[in-house]
């Protein structure tokens, strides 16, 4: 007897090769940027990817398994970071935004019907726009100043929407490539 929001074993291994993507994204080094403490990085743009690619349950349940594998303690974050301790530092609200930022860029590209080069843009706007929205509370409750958390957040506007552009491009190519082999009707 199945259950129908079971994962298949193909979605359950497309899961984990996501999954491992986002981790392969770590090996690029974060860049310190201003006094956040808040590493630039490759790695926040795989959720992202993933769900544009995957559709959200997919995408959403790929960043879940990378970061229990992060937290369980594998150095799967840029630098070479893991544990428990990455998501209680400065950048944690924006780890735990991955989730928020899957499920809105998949549910995007599902609610549109779309996979075309806007449709997955704005997925990709949409996915880093939750993300800051659980992040940049988080590092104001962090710092004890939201405002400034706000403005320091701001640095990473720029490198965020070439990469989101970047994985839309990505995102578009490969449904084109292969269409309805990876998203196919799941969301």
């Amino acid at each position: 007897m199945s259950d129908s929001r079971s994962l298949s074993p193909a979605d359950l291994a497309t899961t984990v090769v996501f999954a491992a993507f986002i981790a392969v994204l770590g090996l690029f080094p974060g860049i310190n940027a201003g006094s956040s403490g808040v590493p630039i990085v490759l790695q926040n743009v795989g959720p992202i990817l993933a769900a544009c690619l995957l559709g959200a349950r997919r995408g959403t349940a790929a960043t879940a398994l990378f970061l229990a594998l992060t937290a369980m303690g594998l150095p799967l974050l840029s630098g070479g970071r893991g544990g428990i301790a990455p998501f209680f530092g400065p950048g944690g609200g924006f780890l735990l935004g991955w989730l928020l930022s899957a499920l809105v860029a998949g549910l995007v590209v599902a609610r549109l019907k779309r996979r075309s080069l806007p449709v997955l843009l704005l997925a990709g706007v949409a996915g880093a726009a939750a993300d800051y929205l659980v992040g940049v509370p988080f590092l104001g409750l962090y710092t004890g100043d939201l405002w400034s958390a706000a403005v320091q957040s701001l640095v990473y506007v720029p490198g965020d929407a070439v990469k989101v552009a970047g994985a839309a491009v990505v995102a578009a190519t490969v449904h084109r490539a292969l269409p309805n082999r990876l998203a196919g009707a799941a969301t």
